[in-house]
């Protein structure tokens, strides 16, 4: 376990998955612990594909491969370094094991930095390859609602910076159907419900908003949400589970009608030979 932290923040991330464990604010923990009965993750890493594939499958250069819901690298031991007292590295390269489910060579690493009260979530991911790489990769923490045992997961909001209306995108048995449903929001409002993910996540595709804040009139403590460069997003929670998932992806689950083709995949990101791509997401905590 790695932990980074300076005087108001604490931050401890595993190895495996270089997975987020904690994210405290002058003690407050605000990230989901993890608990068995709902979900068993806290902030897992999807690459190199985001949510399902059709089948269970792609194809690459007529080759077949299988890979799992979000990939493998939120299963996989990345190495870690600590670059200082508020920083650390996170390396994951391709290997014999990756190889056989993805044929790419890759560097992916994921940076974690704590500036006054914000998390900062970097992923870069270097193609080692002598052609092109294609990949997904985005995040998935989850944060505590409520975050005081006398509050209500109803007496919460999410409130886009931009947005007053979310077209979602349904989703069916892990794809993306081509049913959508309008969200109304109210002043620019998701009002937290259990329900609200009963039929699995609220799926976004190229929303105006890069800012959400998760707060209640009946409490100080939220956050704010930051996911420039990442052009889809998910909301969800397990059912009737006390937390809330704001995931930022470059790239999404097959749709329902996807040829398997891999370089036909939507929201894939192509990455020429040598050469290296960046996104970060950030979270501020009060």
């Amino acid at each position: 376990m790695i932990q980074i932290a300076n005087d108001q923040l604490f931050i401890a991330i595993n190895e495996k998955g270089a997975e987020l464990q904690s994210i405290q604010l002058s003690g407050l923990e605000y990230l989901w612990q993890a608990n068995t009965k709902y979900w068993s993750k806290h902030s897992p890493v999807l690459f190199p594909i985001v949510g399902e594939l059709k089948g269970g499958k792609y194809i690459f250069d007529n080759k077949e491969y299988h890979l799992s819901r979000h990939g493998f690298a939120r299963d996989k031991t990345f190495e870690a370094k600590k670059t200082s007292a508020s920083s650390a590295v996170f390396t994951l390269k391709s290997d014999d094991e990756t190889l056989a489910v993805y044929p790419f060579h890759f560097i992916l690493q994921v940076q974690y930095e704590v500036k006054n009260n914000e998390l900062y979530c970097t992923y870069r991911v270097q193609n080692t390859n002598d052609n092109d790489m294609y990949f997904s990769i985005g995040g998935h923490p989850a944060f505590r609602v409520p975050m005081s045992n006398e509050l209500q997961y109803k007496d919460y909001s999410l409130a886009f910076d931009k947005d007053t209306i979310l077209k979602h995108y349904m989703v069916q048995n892990g794809l993306i159907a081509e049913d959508t449903k309008t969200i109304q929001l109210d002043e620019n409002k998701l009002h937290l419900e259990s329900s609200l993910f009963y039929e699995d996540a609220i799926v976004l595709k190229h929303i105006h908003s890069n800012r959400i804040k998760l707060y209640t009139d009946k409490d100080s403590h939220g956050l704010t949400f930051r996911f420039e460069g990442f052009p889809y997003l998910g909301i969800w929670a397990a059912k009737d589970a006390p937390f809330v998932c704001l995931e930022p992806w470059c790239g999404i689950a097959d749709n329902i009608h996807h040829d398997y083709q891999l370089i036909h995949k939507e929201g894939i990101n192509q990455l020429a030979k040598g050469e290296a791509w960046q996104r970060t997401w950030n979270v501020e905590l009060f």
